[in-house]
């Protein structure tokens, strides 16, 4: 079956994300149309990128960089949530993702944000660091407010409308993901 992970944005303590990324696993699971797993990036204590070499070259020297990059191999897509910082992504999720680059190659991706605006700029930018790294992302975005669907700023609880937002994301991804496994398989004949 198709494995996506749903991957975390945020490692800051007392963060909002850890709901949003649970909620959005738990909506997921109930479709049954792929294998759902959480992958929250704090549990990988990623320093700001410090490996000597590009990520292109996959020659990690951090035992961390090793974790991460062969957890995320497992997955044949991707499910990034997260928050708006200063109109843009998370640092956490930035750096994260440039750690690796093969690792993501090929395969597909769905964003749900959230911020004051809906996190819709952490989105743009999301959308371009994705294109480098060759990870086809979605057109349908879940997205959130932190007026309306979060209570008091910081429980998750969102709105029927917003929560609709996030079955056309999925609607779109499992598809992706199924069609791009030929993609990377074609490309190891290839090779």
């Amino acid at each position: 079956m198709t494995k996506i992970a749903i991957v975390t944005g945020s490692t800051r303590p007392g963060r909002n994300n850890a709901g949003v990324a649970q909620w959005v696993l738990e909506q997921a699971q109930l479709r049954g149309d792929a294998d759902y797993e959480l992958v929250d990036i704090a549990d990988f204590n990623l320093a700001l990128l410090d490996e000597a070499y590009p990520a292109a070259y996959q020659n990690y020297q951090n035992d961390a960089t090793k974790a991460w990059a062969a957890k995320i191999a497992e997955f044949d897509g991707y499910v990034f949530v997260t928050p708006e910082y200063n109109h843009s992504v998370a640092p956490a999720l930035a750096n994260a993702l440039s750690y690796l680059n093969a690792e993501f190659a090929n395969k597909a991706a769905g964003i749900v944000s959230y911020g004051s605006a809906f996190g819709v700029r952490a989105v743009e930018h999301l959308r371009g660091i994705l294109s480098e790294l060759q990870v086809a992302h979605v057109q349908k975005t879940g997205m959130f407010s932190l007026f309306t669907d979060f209570e008091n700023f910081s429980v998750f609880k969102p709105t029927e409308q917003q929560a609709a937002s996030l079955a056309p994301v999925l609607d779109q991804l499992v598809p992706w993901t199924v069609a791009l496994k030929s993609v990377r398989d074609s490309a190891m004949v290839s090779a």
